[in-house]
């Protein structure tokens, strides 16, 4: 446990566990045994997409876990899925269908967030599982996804509200499972980051026009998923590394040619945004930028660069590794499942196709289940030093194949527009498809929405886990009631609602002396008098101050009735001296939404208070196309 508590700290790992659901066998052998098939079902059931699929730093893998502690023997493994994220929701993807397959597996998946499905899910979440008490309750079984609950009283469940143990997680998983199945919603969130799989395997790939030597050409025909290495060697090199490429002992540019190369789209994209200039030394010249074929040289040259680097960082290979392999009683058992599972599609033993998927499930099975014990055995650079000893190379017929390449991917999809952004963002904010109308966007907008998501926000009551911003009104009438508001306030502070004006602090009294309290009250009371004559100083002194400025006239007020529309009292009010007008009400929910109208402008469609504050809330203010108008037809 405290490994794998040194790998939670480590940044951008996934770890999962298989465990048995039913009886497990009493013997530890007959138990490492079954758990040993299970691993041979599960590679050989999923081997057709894992074979090819291009990992970014480590892939899928799964050994068997002898029991320790509390936690009882399993099926585990560990990915470092690096930059791509989509390798940790492919992982997901496997987890859920491994335990629809083989239902007497459950399975548990965390990373270095945590309990990162929840974090998924977050929104819909019942307000009892926080992170304190989520370790162990979150499982797939069955292919769906389970929260183990918290009893609620002491009959319902016979378990502990907080560290829970593996053993009694599985027990309730095997006797309870209905009262634990995640609820519709959370499930969606979780399978909508996992939709489109396995299909989406493909989408994700991107091939690409490469000018590439010889040699590197011909490995990449062998070995799709070496490019992942490659590319993450030139990503991450550093001074040292680039010593190496100054003559290019391995992948000389003199022999390069046109070939087409399969990346996923992160590796592609790292690849092609860095900027990089070759050495003069290395022989590596790319073409003028209008050149054509200027983004095939540039990829060709670092992808280049990334091999030179692996080869001159690897020691000299075991030369058993394949007949260990071939003699691991665990392969034996893995061959026989792919040969079942028509992995071979009717191709005859021996044959250059059978040979050359003999090869790929090989490479398959020693990262996924067989590494060898020496390091020098383990990594891509010895592998390609290796594969370079024995791989022909056919200059001749690599030149005659440029003519016949099939067409390279678009790669538009790394850029999008200002529109396409605000849509994702949009719908990630909201969780849910954007929905669209036939009108502009900014003349049936309601203003009113500004202003009462404001209200519906203070009106939240905040606690030391931060404040909870009401949802979108669009949604949902967000209501205030001020009368239940004015009332919360004074039995906070312990005064009528009268007192709480404080315009006319200056006419009324805080405390009437006449009011007849025994001793204890009139003690309470003078202190609390006290109390409101130093406010009411600080409220003289503020008038003081602003009467000098311009300030009061800033805020627009609401505008009275005119002298012959109200009564006497009202034509008297208006016929009194000019300093009345300054009494009129400021309206706060107009000057609230033209402040925020000011604020949105000035962030001229970039990020901002004002949107980061209304989009809390789930509300999205319009293009702004011109300067809106505080008199907008929505405001009247």
């Amino acid at each position: 446990m405290e490994g794998e508590k040194k790998l939670m700290t480590v940044e951008d790992v996934v770890w999962y566990r298989l465990y048995l659901i039913t009886a497990e066998p009493s013997d530890p052998d007959s138990l490492r045994e079954l758990l040993q098939q299970y691993i041979e079902k599960i590679l050989a059931q999923f081997a057709s997409i894992l074979v090819n699929y291009i990992w970014q730093n480590q892939p899928f893998n799964l050994k068997y876990k002898p029991s320790k502690g509390d936690i009882p023997a399993h099926i585990g493994g560990v990915t470092n899925f690096g930059d791509n994220i989509e390798d940790e929701w492919f992982i997901v993807y496997l987890i859920k269908q491994i335990t629809r397959e083989f239902p007497q597996l459950t399975a548990s998946i965390e990373d270095n967030d945590g309990q990162f499905l929840l974090i998924e899910a977050a929104e819909y979440l019942p307000k009892w599982l926080n992170p304190e008490i989520s370790s162990n309750r979150v499982f797939f079984y069955h292919g769906e996804l389970y929260i183990i609950l918290v009893p609620q009283n002491p009959g319902e469940l016979s378990l502990p509200t907080n560290n829970l143990t593996i053993p009694q997680a599985l027990a309730l998983l095997s006797t309870q499972s209905e009262k634990c199945l995640a609820t519709e919603s959370i499930q969606a969130a979780v399978n909508k980051r996992i939709k489109g799989y396995p299909e989406k395997i493909h989408s994700n790939l991107h091939q690409a026009f490469c000018y590439l030597p010889a040699r590197a050409a011909e490995l990449l025909k062998q070995r799709p998923c070496l490019v992942a290495p490659a590319v993450q060697a030139f990503y991450l090199r550093d001074p040292v590394d680039l010593q190496a490429c100054r003559t290019f002992k391995f992948f000389p540019p003199e022999t390069r040619v046109m070939t087409l190369v399969t990346f996923s789209r992160c590796l592609y994209a790292q690849l092609l945004q860095q900027k990089f200039v070759p050495d003069q030394r290395s022989g590596y010249t790319l073409p003028s930028r209008s050149h054509h074929h200027y983004k095939s040289y540039e990829l060709g040259m670092k992808l280049a660069h990334g091999f030179e680097i692996l080869c001159s960082k690897c020691s000299k290979p075991s030369s058993h590794s394949k007949s260990s392999i071939s003699s691991n009683s665990l392969w034996k058992g893995l061959l026989n499942s792919l040969e079942k599972n028509d992995y071979f599609k009717g191709e005859l033993e021996g044959s250059a196709k059978y040979k050359e998927l003999l090869e790929t499930a090989m490479l398959y099975f020693q990262q996924s289940v067989h590494k060898p014990n020496s390091s020098a055995a383990a990594g891509p650079g010895e592998e390609i030093y290796q594969l370079l000893q024995s791989l022909p190379c056919n200059m001749e017929k690599l030149r005659k194949e440029e003519d016949s390449l099939p067409l390279e991917d678009d790669d538009s999809w790394l850029e999008i527009s200002p529109q396409e952004l605000d849509q994702m963002l949009e719908e990630v904010s909201s969780n849910k498809e954007p929905k669209s109308t036939g009108k502009e966007e900014g003349d049936d907008y309601d203003l009113t929405e500004v202003s009462e998501s404001m209200k519906a926000f203070i009106s939240k009551v905040s606690t030391h886990e931060g404040a909870e911003a009401p949802w979108s009104s669009s949604d949902a009438q967000v209501t205030f009631d001020v009368n239940s508001f004015t009332s919360a306030i004074e039995r906070i502070l312990g005064v009528s609602s009268d007192e709480l004006d404080s315009d006319d602090l200056e006419d009324e009294e805080f405390l009437d002396s006449d009011q007849e309290v025994d001793g204890e009250v009139k003690g309470e009371g003078s202190l609390f008098s006290a109390e409101m004559e130093t406010i009411r100083t600080y409220m003289e002194e503020m008038d003081r101050e602003l009467s000098c400025t311009h300030i009061g006239k800033s805020f627009t007020k609401h505008k009275m009735p005119a002298a012959g529309e109200g009564s006497a009292d009202s034509e008297d009010e208006t016929s009194g001296s000019g300093a009345d007008a300054n009494t009129h009400p400021v309206d706060v929910d107009l000057n609230l939404v033209t402040n925020f109208l000011e604020s949105y402008s000035s962030q001229a469609g970039l990020a901002g208070p004002a949107t980061n504050i209304l989009q809390t809330m789930g509300v999205h203010l319009p293009d702004n196309t011109d300067n809106f108008p505080t008199n907008h037809p929505s405001w009247k």
